[in-house]
């Protein structure tokens, strides 16, 4: 094999690698595909961009403007409410409908845009019924996979296959080509999983079940974490604003309502004012609150520099400075993790002319950042070997009076007898975490202790020399004054009455909310409504949400008034479960989408014009009778699908070009060749079956083109046989993560990844077993 084969071979290595790992996005990798090929002379500069006006990625990303255009007319309420009459309360029946009108739709829209269009359906008939929706999410998800092979347009890996035979020199695909071999596949696919597949899927009583709000709050486990609370007169948290107060900062809890005079004040704004009497009804762990609650028991001491002065004959002082390439940059600053890392407390961040010497963990730690550390003298050595910093300077006492001034921010917390705390350790008590104190050092029966590890027990009689603000300890105490109500049953009445509700949310496939922290999206602000919880592998969580960050197939549970979280009926990243509507779905313009949609594959089989001419059309038309907006029709389209096809055609034009596709073909065939050209048919199903469970189909299929069609041409068979081959066998059933339809469905599914399996496993192999046996009849060799 010349060099160019072997440069060719070595960047598709490198590509399998990047896709298995996830490193680098897979869009980018398409992109860096496209670039070195043209870099390194395996394709000319023209035939590297030449993807970009292929007819394949045309009609893809019309395909994705006409499948919004069809959603966005409210067709799948419609087939919500005939779905319902139809099935009735029959689980069977429901699957059966479900895969065929979800296998239906994918065999003429895109059927990621399908799964997205029919997930809210299934789940408010699953709500209606009584059926736990994942009974029914994991079918619909493989309703519209087996339905996307009926025709040309079902799935991009269709239409990659036939422009494969058309650059070729061979006739492409018709429109109704796959269906030969698809509808049997759906047919045989549907009557499995409704008659035996559905034993595998999870039980009813482990599932997720949406019916009611009581229902959301039970399953998200949000019950057991609402409690109310009373002002007490004489609490000094009266006349402060909830942010003053610590509730939602130091506390971690969320103020759901303020009951003030028999009327709530639903999610009350962080300036709203407490009064004696408010009843708090607040969702939050109440454990961990009442560990807050027990640090107003500790008395402060007004011996802290002589302490601090003994302290720093064991410590020392020294200013670090942030290196540019230090992993640390970006991330805000974690006391215990830092401690635990380098030895070291942070007493102080300077940059520029800001000193911050208190809550420090708002602040993102960025490169030439001066931290001012202290720590025993073995510690600070260390330091110098760590690349995270770049200068190491030592600092005297009197400097850090002078440019610091932290000698007045420190204060001795003494532990009395019978303190909660007493047994406890100093990670479990969560000393720094709300007040973003900082445990200099432990003196204890005339000992010193500094920088004392989280393990150590705090026992009576301790001196703790902390370095915070003394003010933060009033907050604590008007913690403490808050009085538990044991009955909050008359206070959840702002569910009950409808003064709030919780809807269910998935992120959308196409969206960009992956990555992103909860905070980040500021829902709050923006809404006036709440994240209430996040379902993730199988389980709800509930605090710590604002840090955390989004992953695909994350189910979110909001909070809010009716008419706000109405409002997230127009948030293109978010798909919702059980919408809330003020104002019923306008549906007039259902029948000239559908007409429009129509007019594609009569044109195409009619040869009146090109399949990505009439999808171009069709999409304009879609926009200019107002189906959908134009900014719609951008947010519609999935560019990380269209730059992959993009950027990956040209690899497979360098396959042929290089010798490198003859190359592979070639071990093949001298693998599978001497038996005869079905068990090499069959070797290449089985070999593009398995890249469908780490690969994207999309990416798969432009892999596996060129070697297909050389394995044609030296055994002199069928080429059209091969390729279609290629693309039923690219089609994943048994990952979740291998085609987006079924990360949809993983959260509000509750399934995780052996739930895929115990199903897609059995239909791989029905789907294999129609192939084998039709393949024959409809595309002989």
């Amino acid at each position: 094999m010349a060099l160019e084969g072997i440069l060719v071979l070595t960047i598709l290595f490198i590509c399998l690698v990047l896709f298995i790992t996830e490193w680098v996005r897979v869009d980018v990798v398409a992109l860096m595909v496209m670039s070195s090929l043209a870099i390194l002379g395996l394709v000319s500069p023209a035939e590297a961009i030449s993807g970009f006006s292929n007819p394949a990625v045309i009609t893809v990303w019309a395909m994705f403007v006409v499948s919004e255009g069809l959603a966005r007319v409210g067709i799948a309420d419609q087939i919500g409410r005939q779905v319902l009459r139809v099935a009735g309360h029959s689980e069977v029946r429901m699957i059966v409908i479900f895969m065929i009108v979800a296998g239906v739709l994918s065999a003429f829209m895109n059927n990621i845009g399908v799964a997205a269009l029919m997930l809210p359906v299934v789940v408010d008939v699953a709500r209606r019924t009584g059926v736990a929706p994942s009974r029914l999410l994991m079918p619909l998800a493989y309703g519209t996979l087996l339905g996307g092979l009926m025709t040309l347009i079902g799935t991009p890996p269709n239409l990659l296959a036939s422009i494969a035979l058309q650059e070729a020199g061979e006739e492409s695909f018709r429109f109704f080509d796959f269906a030969f071999i698809g509808v049997p596949i759906l047919l045989a696919g549907t009557i499995f999983v409704a008659l035996a597949g559905r034993h595998l899927l999870p039980k009813a009583d482990t599932l997720r079940t949406a019916r009611s709000q009581r229902d959301l709050r039970a399953e998200y486990g949000l019950q057991e974490r609402i409690f109310a609370l009373r002002v007490s007169a004489d609490s000094i948290l009266a006349g402060k604003t909830i942010a003053e107060s610590g509730l939602a900062s130091v506390a971690e809890l969320m103020i759901i309502a303020v009951t003030r005079a028999d009327r709530p004040i639903v999610l009350p704004r962080p300036g709203t004012v407490l009064r004696s009497g408010d009843i708090l009804l607040a969702q939050g762990r109440f454990d961990r609150f009442e560990q807050l609650r027990s640090w107003s028991t500790l008395t402060i001491e007004r011996e802290a520099p002589v302490l601090y002065e003994r302290l720093l004959a064991n410590v020392q002082l020294s200013e670090l400075v942030v290196a540019e390439n230090a992993p640390l940059i970006g991330e805000p600053l974690r006391h215990r993790i830092f401690r635990e890392r380098f030895g070291v407390n942070v007493m102080a961040i300077r940059r520029e002319n800001l000193i911050r010497r208190t809550r420090l963990a708002e602040m993102v730690i960025a490169a030439g950042d001066r931290l001012l550390v202290q720590g025993s003298p073995q510690a600070l050595e260390k330091l110098g070997e760590a690349a995270a910093f770049t200068q190491i300077k030592p600092v005297t006492y009197a400097d850090m009076h002078e440019k610091y001034q932290l000698d007045e921010r420190l204060f001795v917390l003494h532990v009395p007898d019978e303190a909660p705390l007493i047994g406890t350790t100093l990670a479990e008590n969560r000393l720094g975490d709300a007040f973003d104190f900082r445990l200099l050092a432990l003196f204890r029966k005339g000992e010193v202790l500094e920088s004392p590890a989280s393990e150590e027990y705090i026992q009576a009689g301790d001196l703790l020399l902390i370095q915070g603000r003394e003010s933060d300890l009033d907050v604590l105490r008007g913690l403490q004054q808050l009085e538990r109500l044991h009955d909050v049953s008359p206070y959840l009445s702002v569910f009950e009455q409808g003064e709030l509700d919780l809807i269910e949310a998935t992120l959308h496939p196409h969206g960009k909310l992956v990555g992103k922290q909860v905070e980040e999206l500021q829902f709050d602000e923006r809404y006036q409504i709440k994240v209430a919880a996040i379902w993730r592998g199988g389980r709800p969580y509930r605090t710590g949400l604002g840090t955390m960050k989004l992953e695909p197939g994350d189910g979110l549970l909001f909070l809010g008034p009716k008419a706000n979280l109405a409002r997230l009926n127009d948030y293109e990243d978010l798909i919702l479960l059980n919408p809330v509507y003020t104002e019923p779905i306008d549906t007039r313009r259902a029948p000239l989408a559908a007409t429009l949609m129509l007019m594609v594959i009569v044109s195409v089989l009619t040869g009146f014009m090109p399949i990505y001419t009439a999808a171009v059309a069709a999409a304009t038309l879609m926009i200019i009778t107002g189906c959908l907006s134009i900014e719609q029709a951008h947010r519609a389209i999935d560019w990380r699908a269209i730059f992959l096809i993009a950027g990956m055609l040209p690899l497979g034009a360098a396959m042929q070009q290089s010798g490198a596709a003859a190359y592979v073909a070639n071990g093949v065939l001298h693998l599978f060749g001497s038996w005869g050209p079905w068990p090499v048919i069959v070797g290449l199903y089985v070999v593009t079956a398995l890249g469908a469970l780490v690969l994207p189909a999309v990416a798969l299929v432009l892999i596996m083109a060129p070697i297909a069609l050389t394995i044609s041409g030296e055994l002199g068979i069928s080429s059209h046989t091969v390729m279609m081959t290629v693309a039923i066998a690219a089609t994943s059933l048994a990952s979740p993560v291998s085609h987006p339809a079924n990360t949809l469905i993983m959260g509000p599914g509750g399934y995780r990844f052996t739930d895929y399996l115990k199903l897609g496993i059995p239909l791989t192999l029905v789907v294999f077993t129609v192939t084998a046996l039709l393949l024959p009849i409809f595309w002989p060799l």
